[in-house]
């Protein structure tokens, strides 16, 4: 799907430098980005459903281990 991004210059400028320095085009630079967050959140999400799951179970514990 094609989509137009407006980035400011200073936004553009950095994307280009960023592209440079990496051997990479503009366009690898952002889908590496959206890659690399999409990653971040799915990993967050996993972890606030274990982190769910087990504190619950060990909220007794944490809670002597809070006030001693």
């Amino acid at each position: 799907m094609a989509m137009t991004l407006r980035l400011s210059d200073e936004e553009n400028a950095h994307l280009a430098q960023l592209a440079e320095a990496e051997g990479r085009s503009k366009q690898e630079i952002l889908r590496l980005a959206l890659a690399d967050r999409w990653s971040r959140l799915q990993k967050e999400q996993q972890l606030g459903e274990v982190l769910g799951r087990v504190l619950p179970r060990y909220k007794g514990l944490l809670d002597r281990i809070g006030t001693a």
